[in-house]
């Protein structure tokens, strides 16, 4: 009955006739799990400390995980599935950690097990990734997929704060956790890309496979030199087909042009691109987190498992096997290097590069976009430079 767990509630209780509409009868929430004392609550009758209560319960079909962790959280989904109840969580570690299993056993006990609000908080994302967009070969998806880091980026760069300030304001205005590191070092962003690279592809990426970097080492000296070339610093998760076998996943800041429409998807919200075959370029944006947006994608997961108990929605995907995922450091993009190095230095490293001139910068430092290259290359041709910051560009 946390954050998310009592937006859930207060969704079927607030909305009651809405959803009675939708399934054809009245849904009513019969337990609520927890271990804290919630006697002065309303429905204070409805709380349960046992869980075997829960799942020894025949008249429960659908039961949503909103704990976090992959403790007790998969312990009890899995419970909940060999019992024969459907599970909908929005709990985005159980998924990229666990979600292989979980998915196989829901379709062997012939239950749903789904998660739509695990990415993406109230964006409609994960089904019309596997519904909408079926007839689709999806070559990438990409996208702000943590609204703490967003919301960080954005003061930075609309109101010239420092990382420590932004991070400390998120903090207070609950956006951010007392302990931010899931989020400020992309780990929670990995969790999500994870999980949309598996539905995107159809095959496992575990999570020790990608590489994410956060935002701690973005300084106003970056976002400066960003925004005189039209500019901005983002955080981004992406996955990108790279071979008829092969993924590459990963979480890092990127450049990207204000002309892009995720560029502009500031404060606490998110913004997706799927990119299909057949489609084109498909964008979702929207609420990334809060109470009542996720609480809407977890009711609306649970609406579906009760309007038709007989329609199964199978989320999954396949095992794979060693050496699908392979490194981002294989791309090739153009990158914006700051360096400290003479100017002899880095044209004897590099060529065509397009310098990038800022008022503040120091006299003995140079910032630069090089052509085309991976990052293996760049690594090469900065060997023993001094590299104070380096960024990919998306294109």
């Amino acid at each position: 009955h946390g954050t998310v767990g009592s937006g859930v509630y207060d969704v079927f209780a607030q909305n009651a006739a809405q959803i009675a509409k939708a399934v054809g009868e009245e849904v009513e929430v019969k337990y609520v799990l927890d271990l804290r004392d919630f006697s002065k609550l309303s429905y204070a009758d409805k709380f349960v400390t046992d869980f075997s209560v829960i799942e020894n319960d025949p008249e429960v079909c659908v039961v949503a995980e909103v704990m976090g962790g992959v403790g007790a959280a998969y312990e009890f989904t899995k419970r909940c599935l060999l019992a024969g109840k459907s599970v909908c969580t929005s709990n985005k570690e159980l998924v990229a950690e666990k979600g292989l299993e979980l998915t196989t056993l829901a379709r062997r006990k012939g239950v749903n097990f789904l998660f739509e609000a695990s990415v993406g908080g109230g964006i409609p994302i994960l089904r019309p990734i596997c519904q909408c967009l079926a007839a689709n070969e999806i070559s990438s998806v990409c996208g702000i997929l943590n609204g703490t880091t967003n919301y960080i980026l954005t003061e930075m760069i609309q109101m010239g704060k420092s990382f420590e300030q932004a991070l400390r304001e998120a903090q207070e205005k609950g956006y951010a956790e007392a302990d931010p590191t899931a989020d400020v070092e992309g780990l929670d962003a990995g969790r999500k890309i994870c999980i949309l690279a598996d539905l995107c592809f159809g095959k496992n990426v575990p999570t020790s496979a990608i590489t994410t970097e956060g935002i701690t080492k973005i300084t106003p000296a970056d976002i400066e030199y960003a925004r005189a070339l039209g500019y901005k610093i983002k955080l981004l998760g992406r996955a990108i087909r790279t071979g008829p076998n092969s993924v590459t996943a990963f979480v890092a800041p990127h450049l990207i042009s204000k002309a892009n429409p995720i560029a502009n998807v500031d404060g606490v919200m998110n913004g997706i691109s799927v990119k299909g075959d057949a489609v084109g370029e498909a964008m979702f944006f929207g609420p990334g987190a809060g109470a009542l947006p996720t609480a809407s994608a977890v009711a609306a997961d649970m609406i579906d498992c009760v309007r038709d108990p007989a329609t199964r929605v199978y989320l999954g995907w396949w095992p794979s096997e060693e050496g699908y995922v392979t490194g981002p450091d294989k791309l090739s993009c153009r990158w914006m290097v700051r360096t400290g190095a003479p100017l002899e230095r880095i044209a004897s490293a590099f060529s065509g590069v397009r310098f990038i001139s800022v008022p503040s910068a120091p006299p003995e430092e140079y910032a630069f976009i090089t052509q085309y290259m991976t990052g293996e290359e760049l690594s090469a041709r900065t060997e023993g430079m001094q590299v104070l910051a380096r960024y990919r560009v998306l294109d």
